[in-house]
């Protein structure tokens, strides 16, 4: 039977998914519709409502690249610079790429620098100790080749927020953004979560059982290198007020045409299900012929989704606090919000029959600095199980999430080398391999990152 109301969409997917705390926000032709359901907390449960904060994750990017819009229409950043313009002081792995990498080049993921660094609680772990250590990253792309999501990427532009305002980051933000558009709950850092409601992470292990995520959010406390890539924490009513901002005339923070510029596309996205291609910070989507711009955010046990439909002044935000079945519970939701509100339906990707040379081309292990993608093959069908390096969890004094246990995976039509992974907490994933001038498979792209193949399969 059709769920009739959000409410009832939400609180049945929340239960087939085992989320404990859920909050679930629409904006639709000005008007909010907000549905919640479970707990902050198993240990100690508040009903979750939209004034309950969740970790954004990689949302908060959203908010960093607005903040240096507002830079550039005051004329104090040029999107086509070299980021050493404004950050003097930067090094990476190779000084050709250095003095070429661009602030756009950072904004649209084009960089060419890998995913990130891993930050292990010592040194100097503010944004200046962080571009300190940028020599140590992996360039997986020279400048402007291709995109592929970088969390240091945007740690970066930070910085340049930083030198340009002489501000601490999170002060620039606030006077730049956060304040000015009236989001009174989207933060950084404990202090501020902890005097309001906020939910608690959970990861679900091997035995089914909920464990609280440890850290609360992606990083340990203190990690303000991160904040610019994935700090934030809100609540699904200041969501909206974000939604309702991006949609208006810039409220005299950012001109209406430097908005609009943000949705524009300066790359295209293959095989992508972040998107079709990028904007500035924006992934953008191609929803049957209606044009979306969207971000996702992965914390530790906590999951967010935005999706905006300019054209139809339509939002939808999902919130979920448990890991790994957040994702695909957000998604379910948006799916649910745009065919039910819009009627637009989103085409499901069909995968051809295994075809076991084709799979043997590709099983391996691919990696990036903290992650490893397995993909085997039984002789029936293709699998994929995502997890954490051993030696990054060994070292690691606090508990990471669980890795994605090996899931049916399958290719897409076409010679294009496309899959999607067809169960399992990636589900609906999309991805490509890549392959040198001699045929043979050398990289991965999973999530919107390019991971290097290190070991073929016997």
């Amino acid at each position: 039977m059709p769920h009739k109301t959000l409410s009832d969409f939400v609180e049945a997917q929340a239960k087939e998914f085992g989320v404990p705390g859920v909050a679930v926000g629409v904006l639709l032709d000005g008007r909010e519709i907000y549905a919640s359901h479970g707990v902050t907390s198993l240990g100690n449960p508040l009903p979750v409502d939209e004034k309950t904060l969740f970790h954004l994750a990689s949302v908060s990017k959203t908010f960093t690249a607005t903040a240096l819009m507002r830079l550039v229409a005051e004329g104090k950043v040029d999107l086509d610079a070299p980021v050493r313009r404004y950050v003097p002081e930067l090094k990476l792995a190779d000084e050709r790429a250095t003095a070429q990498i661009t602030v756009l080049n950072l904004l649209n993921h084009t960089a060419g620098l890998d995913w990130n660094l891993i930050d292990d609680g010592k040194g100097d772990r503010s944004l200046a100790g962080l571009v300190a250590k940028l020599p140590q990253l992996a360039l997986i792309a020279p400048p402007g080749a291709r995109p592929s999501y970088s969390q240091a990427g945007y740690n970066l532009v930070g910085r340049v927020i930083e030198k340009v305002t002489d501000l601490p980051f999170e002060q620039a933000m606030a006077s730049l953004v956060l304040e000015p558009v009236g989001l009174a709950d989207t933060v950084y850092g404990l202090a501020e979560v902890m005097v309001r409601k906020f939910a608690v992470g959970y990861n679900r292990g091997e035995d089914g059982e909920m464990h609280p995520a440890r850290p609360w959010g992606a990083f340990k406390e203190g990690a303000r290198a991160d904040n610019p890539g994935g700090g934030l924490a809100s609540s699904a009513s200041d969501l909206l007020r974000w939604a309702r901002f991006q949609l208006g005339d810039g409220e005299g923070v950012v001109p209406a045409s430097v908005l609009h510029r943000m949705r524009e596309q300066t790359v295209g996205l293959r095989a992508s299900s972040l998107g079709d291609g990028l904007g500035v910070c924006w992934f953008l989507h191609d929803l049957n012929g209606v044009h979306g711009i969207g971000h996702g955010g992965s914390g530790n046990g906590q999951f967010a989704e935005l999706l905006i439909v300019p054209e139809r002044n339509f939002a939808v935000v999902s919130l979920a606090n448990v890991g790994p079945d957040g994702h695909p519970f957000n998604q379910s939701v948006v799916r649910w919000a745009l065919e039910h509100y819009l009627g637009v339906v989103e085409q499901e990707a069909e995968p051809v029959p295994y075809d076991e040379e084709q799979a043997r081309q590709i099983v391996g292990r691919y990696e990036i600095d903290a992650m490893s993608l397995d993909f085997a093959t039984d002789g029936t069908r293709l699998t994929l199980a995502v997890d954490i390096k051993p030696e990054i969890r060994e070292a690691s004094d606090e508990e990471m999430p669980p890795g994605y246990p090996a899931a049916a995976i399958g290719f897409l039509p076409g010679d294009d080398d496309e899959y999607i992974v067809t169960e399992g907490g990636l589900k609906g994933q999309r991805g490509y391999f890549s392959r040198d001038d001699d045929g043979t498979v050398i990289g991965v792209d999973l999530a919107g990152r390019l991971f290097n193949r290190v070991v073929e399969a016997p």
